[in-house]
């Protein structure tokens, strides 16, 4: 069956809209009169094999367009906000969401929404196109790369999955900041691990990240970066949504008489709007174990915005939200309430 996907993931680009866009790279590339940028010579500059092939940077990069629709926050963190910033979703200042919004530090990047254009491109005089989940293929990264050099995701992720710390220690040896990424990436790695140990009884018991839109229920498979949140905190995926996932979705659309591989210790949902009526009175959902003993948790627009980001800053922020929350569903306690799915009408 073919579905949309969940709203706030970026778009998959197929048939005439990719012609398109391949068309208007063409086209700016043109109109702008560049050529294919000389090869380095070998054994010079910063060498990073990925997906296409292999990038090879001179020296660290300084002028950064971020096309990759959440590349902006691991930029931003490692203290290089980008000349320009792909639009996602959501209405914040230059694309970037709270969590990560301190460190624009007074920069004012260009919002690329829509079709990317690659005279506005090719005007900031790149040294680097950041393109890792951007979900550009193979001949758009060919195009890209007569501007800039193009970073895409390594052959062993898919085109949205890549970790958050592996996209981290990337930008940071692309800017010639390892130091400072691995400094980021050890101060989450603790956040993850005190809440561990503040909450052992997460580890082993299962929770899913499900989505309720358009009519359609489903939930994030062990590739997406919402269920690798959770599982950083010692949770796993159930074994129903386990034997449903493919190597490349981030997410699995569900029978709507059947929504029992959901049924886990902890069952998240994730929203982009406050107000969920239409999830509030799902029929197939009061039928789970977890709704009727009180183990579900709701992540509205701003929470499930950080843990869909599934960056070095996003996800501490997501877990400084959620924590709590967690603790309350997965205490085996029915009566304990669980405060945002009260807050929004889940609770039993």
């Amino acid at each position: 069956m073919t579905t949309a996907a969940p709203v706030d993931r970026p778009p998959h680009r197929v048939g005439p809209h990719r012609r398109h866009f391949l068309a208007g790279l063409v086209g700016g590339l043109v109109a702008c009169g560049l050529r294919a940028p000389p090869a380095a010579a070998a054994g010079e500059g910063l060498r990073f094999v990925h997906a296409y092939g292999e990038t090879v940077l001179p020296q660290p990069a300084r002028r950064i367009v971020s096309l990759g629709y959440t590349t902006h926050d691991t930029l931003l963190a490692l203290g290089q906000p980008p000349l320009a910033i792909r639009y996602w979703y959501g209405d914040h200042p230059f694309g970037v969401w709270p969590w990560a919004q301190p460190f624009l530090g007074g920069a004012e990047p260009v919002l690329l929404a829509g079709e990317v254009s690659m005279e506005k491109v090719a005007a900031l005089s790149p040294d680097l196109i950041v393109a890792i989940g951007a979900g550009i293929s193979e001949a758009e990264y060919a195009v890209l790369s007569r501007i800039a050099p193009v970073l895409v995701h390594e052959p062993r992720y898919s085109g949205y999955g890549t970790p958050w710390d592996v996209m981290t220690r990337t930008l940071g040896r692309a800017l010639g900041r390892s130091g400072r990424a691995e400094e980021l990436v050890a101060a989450a790695t603790r956040d993850f691990a005190a809440a561990r140990a503040r909450n052992p009884a997460w580890a082993g018991q299962t929770a899913v990240a499900a989505y309720h839109t358009g009519g359609e229920t489903g939930a994030f498979t062990g590739v997406d970066t919402r269920a690798r949140f959770l599982e950083e905190l010692g949770f796993r995926l159930t074994a129903g949504v386990t034997e449903l996932s493919g190597p490349d979705g981030f997410y699995v659309a569900l029978s709507p008489e059947d929504l029992s591989p959901l049924d886990a210790d902890v069952l998240v949902w994730i929203s982009g709007l406050a107000a969920v009526p239409d999830l509030a009175a799902l029929p197939m959902r009061r039928t789970l174990t977890a709704h009727r003993e009180g183990r579900e948790v709701f992540a509205g627009p701003l929470v499930s915005g950080a843990m869909s980001h599934g960056s070095v800053l996003s996800l501490p922020f997501a877990l400084t939200a959620l924590e709590a929350d967690l603790a309350a569903a997965s205490d085996g306690l029915p009566d304990t309430p669980v405060a945002t799915a009260v807050a929004a009408g889940l609770a039993p």
